[in-house]
């Protein structure tokens, strides 16, 4: 079985609060959804990258560099979920056994560590697994007026990241099945089975609000060649 990423970035990052989709906003030099295609690629155990962009997306900068590894699918949905779904679908040579990375294309920061960890942890599992860290703040659910209603206990609760990585298939069936979902484990989990949790850290953050952009920023500059 083959390993393959898929990355879908037909959204428009509204809590972003700018006119450019985030996924095209500049981050060291280049937009930001070239770094996690850049390092996708750099992951000798994935065969190849898909990233899935609206049909009609006019600010694709091209990664000519990636060529060899990447592919570009105009099938992006509504919904994350409609994207990776008609992602799936448009993969060209891709089995229903084999494995597929799925990436938020807003985190910026992934490492080939992280993606190496997630495909020798998960490789010969029988349902998949994610990226995810444990949670380590105090949660609070809040009231409709803006007050804390409860504290949450957060022993065995884990933030979950990406990428996600379940077997074609599989995961095509599940997102058919429950198409609401805002992430691929939720699929899974809707289907009765129960992905596995690797550990990763807080550096694969998810770019979602303006500062993000400068911690992401911070964490390129700063990252040592052995956590690349």
């Amino acid at each position: 079985m083959a390993c393959y990423a898929l990355v879908p970035a037909a959204g428009g990052g509204s809590r972003m609060g700018s006119a450019c989709p985030k996924q095209y906003l500049p981050l060291a030099g280049q937009p930001l959804i070239r770094h996690a295609l850049a390092t996708l690629c750099a992951v000798p155990a994935i065969a190849r990258v898909f990233v899935v962009l609206a049909p009609d997306d006019q600010q694709w900068p091209g990664c000519q560099y990636l060529a060899a590894k990447l592919r570009v699918l105009r099938r992006g949905g509504a919904t994350r979920a409609k994207s990776v779904a008609n992602g799936l679908r448009a993969m060209d040579g891709v089995s229903d056994d084999d494995w597929v990375l799925v990436h938020d294309a807003a985190r910026a920061c992934l490492s080939v560590a992280h993606v190496e960890q997630l495909i020798r942890d998960v490789g010969d599992d029988p349902v998949g697994g994610i990226l995810a860290v444990p949670v380590a703040d105090t949660l609070k659910r809040a009231r409709a007026d803006g007050r804390i209603a409860a504290t949450v206990p957060r022993e065995g609760l884990w933030q979950a990241q990406t990428p996600q990585m379940f077997r074609r298939g599989m995961l095509l069936r599940a997102l058919e099945a429950a198409p609401a979902v805002t992430d691929e484990a939720s699929a899974i989990e809707a289907l009765g089975l129960h992905p596995k949790l690797v550990a990763a850290d807080a550096t694969n953050l998810k770019v979602t609000y303006p500062l993000d952009l400068r911690l992401a920023e911070w964490i390129l500059a700063n990252r040592n060649e052995d956590e690349r």
